[in-house]
């Protein structure tokens, strides 16, 4: 198995679409430590603060512990564990990991492999944000763990067989809901071309969602960033759900965000499917953060 196949092959428990980021999220933030120093150790007390923040912001709204993906990513012969007591981890024990002085870091094949290819660590990289990840998240993502990619180590991917997106959805998606954002109705052009309109995914390509309209939304930018984000959500009758966990101070935020809780979708248009429930609950339990706002006024 190469070390694509490793990347796209974590194992991670699953059941009909759960989320669980957890070693993925620990792969991209090694790999962007790597990359600022290949030779970095992370003890696990620095780690747990930067992945529990990336879990809070990138994972599903269930709590979960960072120990977990720090002990049980060895078993993917990607990371490896070492305390004062020499290799391998003393368990998933918060406590244990930190008495122990648990340190971890990229195992020492894909270190020496990463340095003989400097390419493959975009290339991995790649493929963990394909396969867990909507591509509105990916810069964001990148950043926050610190991964400079280069797109032409990445654009042309060589990674395991995965299914491909089907190119019309956007056209389809965006011709449904008429060029307009289905939250704030937003339908700037340029000439003929709409510019800041996106084909969000309801529920996440990386997660089985189907390249079809009823698994679809025209989104303005702002809008697709925050529904990925589980700012904004989808409830009972195509109404927009606020996150109460979404805090702003501003009157434009206020306009754009919280004054949009309880409002009807727009569109689409009359003949074609809404937004599938299946979809719709999919994307609520997966990432919609916390409860929603009460209607605004």
């Amino acid at each position: 198995m190469d070390w694509l196949e490793r990347a796209a092959k974590l194992r991670q428990w699953s059941r009909d679409g759960v989320r669980a980021p957890h070693k993925p999220l620990l792969l991209l933030y090694a790999l962007g430590r790597f990359q600022a120093d290949a030779a970095d150790k992370m003890p696990y007390s620095a780690v747990e603060a930067d992945l529990k923040q990336l879990l809070a912001e990138y994972g599903p709204a269930r709590g979960t512990t960072p120990a977990y993906p720090f002990h049980h990513l060895v078993s993917d012969e990607v990371w490896e564990v070492r305390t004062d007591r020499g290799i391998g981890s003393p368990g998933t024990g918060v406590r244990e990991l930190r008495a122990s002085g648990a340190t971890g870091r990229l195992a020492p094949d894909l270190r020496l492999a990463l340095r003989r290819e400097p390419s493959l660590l975009g290339r991995m990289a790649r493929v963990l944000l394909d396969l867990h990840f909507p591509p509105s998240l990916h810069q964001d993502l990148c950043d926050a763990v610190g991964l400079e990619l280069d797109p032409a180590e990445t654009d042309a991917l060589a990674a395991p067989a995965r299914r491909q997106r089907d190119p019309r959805m956007r056209e389809m998606v965006l011709t449904a809901y008429e060029y307009q954002c289905a939250f704030c109705g937003y339908d700037g052009m340029i000439g003929a071309a709409p510019v800041g309109l996106e084909a969000a995914h309801v529920r996440w390509w990386a997660f089985d969602g189907p390249d079809d309209v009823d698994n679809g939304l025209c989104l303005c930018s702002l809008h697709h960033k925050l529904f990925d984000k589980g700012v904004l959500g989808i409830g009972d009758g195509h109404r927009i759900l606020v996150s109460q966990r979404f805090v702003c101070r501003s009157q434009a935020a206020r306009e754009h965000v919280t004054a949009l809780a309880g409002r009807p979708l727009i569109g689409p248009q009359p003949g074609i499917p809404p937004v599938a429930a299946a979809h719709r609950s999919w994307h609520i339990n997966q990432v919609f953060h916390g409860s929603p706002r009460p209607t605004a006024a």
